[in-house]
């Protein structure tokens, strides 16, 4: 049997983190005992866990090690943190640790040192005294890689009581709550974040034009409350062919009626940007004159189009170089206090890989699987909102106007 030492502080009762740490270790079939445990009393005050955990192997107590880590548990003692060299591009040492979307620090050098770009699914690499995620493929040969658990401290972002700006939503996905009531909040706290100097993503598929919520995000575009908009070819093509053409797929979006041949249309539009050299092109020339591509570009909103098998054309602007892509979203990314997810599952869960946890996310879809699909996999600080999109950026846009 082998035994090891490990702490963890934080608001462990609020967050659950306390249950779900000795769930773990039951159902992983070693052993605990409680060596000290302190619980705050207050809003602000923490908890205090010491813990010594036992195991037949030494494989088996460091595989325990890893499942806790995403709770805040770490090795007594504060060890060196253990520091491998990559003997080859875009690949690690096999023991190397893998990170969470929470804020990790390593222990180097007798300090701890926050790690720099946190996202899930990355590497730990140390230069210079600094520590930072890095994806796999972007590891060179020779770097110092974190491997281990030793060294490594997570702390879990806990919503606290005391901060109903979020916290009045909590991760559960439910078709009854009354819209009106999210809405209003959600706009509350895009107020707040704007007014603090933060910034707002906005991550959309084209459902946005199909549900008449076009006019609405427009608006949102003009009054300064979309910093970026992540997207895909569909969206823009959409969007340019209502502008176009007052269809989207061939349908006419103000009666709901097929229009003859309309099968045609997005394609057309495709073709009117391609030979006006792009959609900013196309709004320079006046070739387009409304619509959601339209306002980025004239309020200077940067928007990224990443593509996919399925594209037509495809615009432009759409990357189709799938590195290229991810890269382009995940500097968008930086530093965003809030991100809205408008019905692009894909897109959704991409961008929630990216995100660190104290990012706020609203994931706003008629289908309540996607908002699970976004937790299961990670991003368990979003809020889902089950409704259709467009009725949703038409409250929010009524309640952000001034």
């Amino acid at each position: 049997m082998v035994s090891e030492t490990v702490e963890a502080q934080g608001h462990l009762v609020d967050s659950g983190n306390f249950q779900s740490i000795l769930t773990t270790i039951v159902e992983h079939g070693s052993e605990y005992e409680i060596l000290r445990f302190d619980m705050g009393r207050k809003n602000a005050e923490g908890s205090y866990l010491t813990l010594r955990l036992t195991s037949d192997t030494t494989a088996r107590l460091d595989d325990l090690l890893a499942k806790l880590s995403v709770f805040g548990c770490y090795v007594e003692g504060t060890p060196e943190v253990l520091l491998r060299a990559a003997d080859m591009d875009g690949a690690v040492p096999e023991d190397f640790y893998s990170t969470t979307n929470h804020r990790t620090s390593v222990f180097i050098n007798g300090a701890w040192v926050l790690a720099d770009h946190q996202r899930m699914d990355a590497v730990l690499v140390a230069h210079a005294g600094r520590v930072a995620c890095r994806k796999l493929r972007d590891v060179r040969q020779g770097d110092q890689v974190v491997c281990g658990m030793q060294g490594i401290r997570v702390v879990p972002d806990v919503q606290q009581r005391d901060k109903p700006s979020f916290g009045f939503m909590s991760n559960e996905v439910s078709s009854e709550r009354r819209v009106e009531t999210v809405v209003a909040r959600v706009a509350d706290m895009m107020r707040q974040t704007k007014a603090g100097g933060g910034r707002i993503a906005f991550v959309a598929g084209p459902v946005v034009v199909h549900t008449g919520g076009s006019q609405y995000f427009c608006e949102l575009i003009s009054m300064g409350y979309v910093d970026a908009l992540l997207s895909g070819n569909a969206l823009a093509v959409h969007d340019i062919e209502v502008a176009l053409s007052g269809t989207s797929l061939g349908i006419d979006l103000s009666s709901g009626h097929p229009v003859e041949h309309g099968h045609r249309n997005h394609m057309r539009a495709i073709n009117v940007i391609r030979r006006a050299g792009g959609i900013g092109a196309a709004v320079t020339s006046g070739v387009l004159t409304t619509g959601i591509m339209h306002a980025c570009h004239t309020h200077k909103v940067p928007y990224f189009l990443a593509g996919s098998i399925r594209d037509d054309g495809p615009l432009p602007e759409t990357m189709m170089d799938l590195i290229e892509a991810q890269d382009a979203y995940g500097k968008a990314l930086a530093n965003v206090d809030v991100v809205v997810m408008l019905s692009s599952m894909l897109h959704s869960i991409g961008v929630g890989n990216m995100l660190p946890s104290w990012v706020k996310v609203i994931c706003v879809d008629i289908n309540p699987a996607v908002v699970t699909k976004l937790s299961d996999r990670g991003s368990m600080q979003t809020v889902g909102v089950v409704t259709d999109v467009g009725l949703f950026l038409h409250q929010l846009a009524e309640r952000l106007r001034p």
